[in-house]
C-alpha cells in the first residue's frame, strides 16, 4: 500500500499552526502597547475578542486559497520573507475591508492594526525560520525512511542515483540499484550498492525489504509488465517518463524527488485514512491491552499449571514488505514445540507453507480452550501500539514460511499486517490452501477501506465469541 502525499496547506498542518499563534500573540502584544499598558492578561475588550476570532477565519481563508505553505521548506531566508510580507499582508488587508464594510473602523485603533501588521512580519518570519530548521533536522536525522531501489540502465545510473542522494528533503532511502543493460552486482554507484542485474533483481525483491521501485529510462521493452510485475509482489512503482496507458486501476502522477513520475500500487491511501486506520489502531490496543491484562491474570496461574515455563510466547515473525519483528501470545503450546513441529509436518493439513494440524499434541488443556476463542492472540495488541501491526491487515509469516515464498506471495506483504483480516473471519479451519489465503489477503489490500476495516473487526468479534472458524 502506498501513502498519497499531502497536499498544500493540510500537508504543513505544523506551520499552519504556528502563523495563527504568532499572528494572535502578535495581535495581543499590539493591543497591549497601545491600549493596556499594564499588560493585564488576560483583560481585554470584547470588541477586540471578536477581531481576534476574525483574524484567525481570515488566516485559514488566506492559507487555503492560496496554497501558502507550498514548498515552503525549500525556500531560501529571502524567499520565505517575502511570502511572510505576503502572508501578514493580506491579512491586514483583510482585517481593513471586514472593519470597512461592517462599519466598525471608529471603534478600533488604526494604530494597533498597523503595529500588528508590522510585528507580525517580524515574529512570523522567524517562528517559520526556527521550525524549518527543526523540521529539516527531523527528516534528516529520522529512521523510518521508505526502501527504495532504482531500476535503469548503466548510461542513466549516476545522474538518477545523484538526484535522488542529493535531495534534502526526501521521504525515502536509496537502498540500492539494479543495472539491467550490464551486471556489476557488488560495485557502487554515487555510494549506492548496486544490488542486482536483469536475472538477478527478482529474487532480490523477494528476500530483501523492498518499499517502492523507480523506473528510470528505456530500462527494457514491455515496461509495463515489467511494473504490473513488480505490483503483484505488493510494492509502489514509479515510472519516469512513462506513457500513461491503461497500466493498471491505480496510479496517480506526482513529485518524485526531481522527476515527474506516473505512481502506481495495489492500493493508494490518502493521509486522512491512513490517518485515520493508526489512530483506530492506538485506541483498539490500548482496549486491548487492557483486556489482555484481565485476561493474563486469569489464565497466567493456569498455563503454569498445566504447562510450567513462559507465559508468553515470542517469535520472529515477517511484517510489511519483508520487515521482521517480534510477535507476542499467549504460550498454549509445551516448551520446544517450535523443536517437535518438522515430526509433526506430515501431518500438515495445510496445502502450501502454512503450518494446521486438528488435534496438534503440542497444544495442552487449556490452550485449547485459549486458541479456540482467541485469547492466545492477546498480546498482540502491544505489537499493535508498537506499529508492528495493524487492528485488520494479513497475518504475519514466519521466517521459515517466507523464505519459501513464491514471488506472487509477496503481495499479501504489502501492507502492515493484522491481528485479524480476512481470512479469520471467512472461517480459517476451513480453508486448507494457502494460495487461498493469498488470494484473500491481496484482495482485502487491492479493496481495503476503512468501512471494510469496521466490517471485519466486527465479524471477528462474532467469530471470537462464537468460537466459529478457529482451531
Amino acid at each position: 500500500m502506498y501513502k498519497k502525499n499531502k497536499k498544500s496547506w493540510v500537508k504543513h498542518l505544523d506551520f499552519l499552526l504556528l502563523d495563527a499563534l504568532c499572528l494572535e500573540i502578535t495581535f495581543y502584544i499590539s493591543y497591549m502597547i497601545r491600549v493596556d499598558k499594564m499588560f493585564r492578561f488576560p483583560v481585554i475588550q470584547d470588541y477586540y475578542d471578536r477581531l481576534a476570532l476574525v483574524l484567525l477565519l481570515l488566516d485559514l481563508s488566506i492559507v487555503f486559497f492560496t496554497e501558502a505553505y507550498t514548498g515552503i521548506l525549500r525556500r531560501n531566508r529571502v524567499q520565505e520573507l517575502k511570502a511572510v510580507v505576503m502572508h501578514c499582508t493580506a491579512i491586514f488587508l483583510g482585517i481593513t475591508v471586514y472593519l470597512w464594510v461592517t462599519k466598525q473602523s471608529e471603534i478600533y485603533s488604526r494604530q494597533v492594526i498597523l503595529v500588528f501588521w508590522a510585528a507580525s512580519i517580524f515574529v512570523e518570519y522567524f517562528g517559520r525560520c526556527i521550525l524549518k530548521i527543526i523540521v529539516r533536522q527531523y527528516m534528516i536525522h529520522r529512521k523510518k525512511f521508505s526502501k527504495m531501489i532504482i531500476i535503469t540502465e548503466e548510461r542513466y545510473a549516476l545522474e538518477c542515483v545523484s538526484d535522488f542522494r542529493d535531495n534534502r528533503y526526501k521521504e525515502f532511502e536509496v537502498a540500492g540499484v539494479v543495472l539491467l543493460d550490464v551486471d556489476k552486482t557488488g560495485e557502487e554507484v554515487y555510494g549506492v550498492p548496486v544490488v542486482a542485474a536483469a536475472d538477478t533483481f527478482l529474487e532480490y525483491v523477494r528476500l530483501n525489504v523492498v518499499d517502492e521501485i523507480f523506473i528510470h529510462g528505456d530500462t527494457r521493452e514491455g515496461s509495463e509488465a515489467l511494473a504490473n510485475e513488480l505490483i503483484e509482489l505488493g510494492l509502489t512503482v514509479h515510472f519516469s517518463l512513462v506513457r500513461e496507458s491503461q497500466l493498471m486501476p491505480n496510479k496517480m502522477v506526482e513529485h518524485y524527488g526531481r522527476y515527474m513520475v506516473l505512481t502506481s500500487s495495489m492500493k493508494i491511501a490518502t493521509t486522512r485514512q491512513l490517518f485515520l486506520k493508526r489512530a483506530m489502531d492506538i485506541v483498539g490496543s490500548l482496549v486491548g491491552l487492557f483486556i489482555t491484562g484481565i485476561a493474563f491474570l486469569i489464565f497466567a496461574p493456569i498455563v503454569k499449571i498445566q504447562s510450567p515455563g513462559p507465559i508468553f510466547y515470542s517469535q520472529t515473525r515477517v511484517g510489511k514488505n519483508g520487515r521482521q519483528f517480534k510477535f507476542y501470545k499467549f504460550r498454549t503450546m509445551v516448551v520446544g514445540a517450535d523443536a517437535m513441529k518438522k515430526d509433526l509436518m506430515a501431518q500438515n493439513e495445510m496445502k502450501g507453507l502454512m503450518f494446521k494440524m486438528e488435534n496438534d499434541p503440542r497444544i495442552f488443556g487449556i490452550g485449547k480452550f485459549m486458541r479456540k476463542y482467541s485469547i492466545d492472540e492477546l498480546p498482540q495488541f502491544w505489537n499493535v501500539l508498537k506499529g508492528d501491526m495493524s487492528l485488520v491487515g494479513t497475518r504475519p509469516p514466519t521466517v521459515e514460511e517466507f523464505k519459501q515464498y513464491e514471488l506472487h506471495h509477496k503481495a499479501r506483504l504489502g501492507i502492515r499486517p493484522g491481528l485479524t483480516g480476512m481470512w479469520q473471519v471467512s472461517g480459517r479451519s476451513d480453508i486448507k490452501d494457502f494460495e487461498k489465503i493469498v488470494a484473500l489477503d491481496t484482495q482485502y489490500i487491492s479493496n481495503w477501506s476503512l468501512g471494510m476495516d469496521m466490517r471485519i473487526l466486527f465479524r471477528t468479534v462474532l467469530v471470537v465469541l462464537t468460537g466459529k472458524g478457529s482451531s
